[in-house]
C-alpha cells in the first residue's frame, strides 16, 4: 500500500525557520519531519511513497530524493500554486490510479498510530479518518468545588474530546469527492458525511502531535523517542 504526504503548505506560524525550508523538512531530534513520518510507515510496512510539494518544493527533493537512502520508494506530485489539502491529493490522482486503498498524512504531523488498523472500517466506505484525543494547551488545576480546596495538578491531560488526527486511508473513490482546490476537511469530508460514506477510529494509546508553533517542535521530541523505543 502507497503513502501519499502532503508537504506542500507553507508553515507562516513557524517563521522565521520556514523562510528558507518548508515546514516538512524543519528537524526534530537531528531529522526532518517528513522523514521521521517516511520511517514510521516504513517500519509499518509502507515501502512507496508519493510526496505532494509545493513551497520551497526542491528542499525536500534535495534531502529526500527518490528515496533510496532512506530504503524506499519516493514519488513527486508537484503544485505550482497552493491547492490545499485536498487539491493537493487531487494533483497526484494519476499516480495512485492502479491503487484501491492508500495511506494519506498530513506533512506537520508526527505519531506512533498504525494506520492500517482503519482498513476494516474503510470497507464498504470511502474514507476513514484517525483520531486522537485532544491535549490540553495547559495544565489543569483540579480542586474540590465545595471547599476550594485544590486537590492537585495535572500537567496538560488528554481532554475528553477527539480530533482529527492527519492520518487518513482512502479508497480510489475518493478522487471522485476531491476539489481542484481546497482542503479535505472543509470541501471532501462534509460531503462524505452527507453520503454516510466516512468513518473514523479513535486511538486511545498513540502518540501524537501537530507541529504548529516553535513549542510544538520542542514538544514534538517525545513523539520520536517513543518511535525510536518501539
Amino acid at each position: 500500500m502507497k503513502a501519499v504526504l502532503l508537504a506542500g503548505g507553507y508553515g507562516k506560524r513557524l517563521k522565521p525557520l520556514t523562510e528558507n525550508l518548508p515546514k516538512p523538512m524543519l528537524e526534530v531530534s537531528g531529522k526532518p519531519i517528513l522523514v521521521w513520518q517516511v520511517e514510521w510507515l516504513k517500519k509499518l510496512g509502507v515501502k512507496e511513497f508519493i510526496v505532494c510539494a509545493g513551497y520551497l518544493r526542491e528542499k525536500i527533493i534535495e534531502v529526500i530524493g527518490s528515496g533510496s537512502r532512506l530504503g524506499v520508494k519516493i514519488g513527486y506530485s508537484v503544485e505550482d500554486e497552493p491547492l490545499g489539502t485536498g487539491g493537493a491529493l487531487k494533483n497526484g490522482e494519476h499516480l495512485l490510479r492502479f491503487d484501491k486503498q492508500f495511506i494519506v498524512v498530513n506533512g506537520d504531523i508526527l505519531t506512533t498510530l498504525n494506520p492500517f488498523r482503519m482498513l476494516d472500517l474503510l470497507d464498504g466506505s470511502i474514507a476513514c479518518i484517525a483520531l486522537t484525543k485532544l491535549p490540553s494547551p495547559y495544565g489543569i488545576v483540579v480542586f474540590d468545588e465545595h471547599t476550594y480546596l485544590v486537590k492537585r495538578f495535572a500537567e496538560k491531560p488528554q481532554l475528553t474530546n477527539y480530533i482529527n488526527a492527519g492520518v487518513y486511508v482512502f479508497s480510489s473513490e475518493i478522487f471522485k469527492y476531491l476539489p481542484e482546490q481546497g482542503d479535505l476537511e472543509k470541501h471532501t469530508f462534509p460531503l462524505l458525511v452527507e453520503r454516510k460514506a466516512i468513518r473514523a477510529f479513535p486511538y486511545d494509546d498513540a502518540e501524537w502531535i501537530s507541529i504548529d508553533s516553535h513549542k510544538d517542535l520542542e514538544e514534538a521530541q517525545r513523539v520520536v523517542r517513543r518511535f525510536a523505543e518501539a
